[in-house]
């Protein structure tokens, strides 16, 4: 095995990324930010940033057998510098907090019609399979190992309700009673309640469904999962400005809202996709939101580091973002 990369200290940190052509104003704050924030969580945010390793006769950038993607030298563009990486970090965080604040709305919500419309037909039906598709319930083999969607659901959820804290379900088990649904809920996360939708039957997906003006399944239970990823990404404090999704998400081209936006497939991979998405959606439960007017405010601020471009984040314009589309 080779060996471990050295350990640098903060100046040493500091004084290789200035030998790389990065611009640092400030040697001790760039040393107290990186004992901060870390040298590599920072790495992700200046990494496109630095110069493309370019084949000398064909003048186009090498890519990395591995992963598919150009590579990069260790040196940095012209005009990379320090306190734009810092802005960017701070930039980024905003974003997540306010795909947060939309999440939540969302994530409460659906809570509360998935067990308002599965709990009227009986308050313990999450632990009814009759109430699956059968296919999920039924046995497979995937890499050489038995499975079964419902009862891989079915124990995951017990186990957020049995480590739960909630007043109401300690309330529930203390005197002993079964956990009805609109209790049970509120131990689930995204997750757990995003995987329930897509195993339901169709019946009572379309009733959750038509709260949203909705009729397609598939292209809901798509949408929730890239949601609870971005949820997950936003709660751990990963990066999310010009994170990719392999599986583009799908626009109802028929609808008036997104075929407006006419959204490509680079923004239906990117973070533009899913906050085209998320408005859509929160739109339904807060028509006098403003959600949407703050995110534009946030992307047109976007820091200018070299390499850091409008169309990482899906969007159709180096202008910033498109407030015509969305009506502000």
């Amino acid at each position: 095995m080779l060996a471990p990369k050295p350990f640098r200290t903060y100046p040493d940190l500091v004084a290789l990324i200035q030998q790389r052509n990065m611009l640092v104003a400030d040697p001790v704050r760039a040393e107290r930010k990186l004992a901060q924030l870390g040298y590599y969580r920072l790495s992700g945010y200046w990494y496109p940033a630095r110069e493309f390793d370019v084949d000398p006769v064909t003048n186009q950038a090498k890519i990395c057998p591995i992963s598919s993607k150009p590579l990069r030298q260790d040196v940095f563009a012209a005009g990379a510098s320090f306190d734009d990486v810092v802005s960017l970090y701070r930039f980024d965080k905003h974003l997540r907090l306010l795909m947060l604040d939309a999440i939540e709305r969302l994530e409460v919500n659906l809570k509360t019609v998935i067990a308002h419309v599965v709990g009227y037909h009986d308050p313990m039906a999450y632990t009814d399979v009759s109430y699956i598709q059968p296919k999920y319930a039924k046995n497979f083999t995937s890499h050489g190992k038995p499975r079964n969607k419902w009862n891989e659901w079915a124990a995951k959820q017990q186990q957020l309700l049995d480590r739960s804290t909630e007043d109401s379900i300690q309330w529930h088990r203390r005197s002993g009673r079964p956990i009805p649904f609109w209790v049970a809920v509120e131990a689930w996360d995204f997750g757990a309640l995003s995987r329930y939708f897509e195993i339901l039957k169709g019946t009572y997906q379309n009733q959750i469904l038509s709260r949203f003006g909705l009729t397609d399944a598939r292209v809901f239970a798509r949408w929730l999962q890239e949601i609870n990823l971005l949820r997950n990404r936003c709660a751990h404090h990963t990066r999310i400005w010009n994170q990719v999704t392999p599986n583009p998400l799908s626009a109802l081209t028929s609808d008036p809202y997104f075929a407006a936006l006419n959204l490509d497939v680079n923004a239906l991979s990117r973070l533009y996709g899913l906050v085209s998405v998320v408005w859509y959606l929160l739109k339904k439960l807060a028509p006098s939101s403003d959600w949407i007017r703050k995110v534009a405010d946030l992307l047109d601020s976007k820091p200018g580091l070299p390499g850091c471009t409008f169309g990482s984040l899906g969007l159709p314009t180096e202008a910033g973002f498109p407030r015509a589309a969305f009506g502000i």
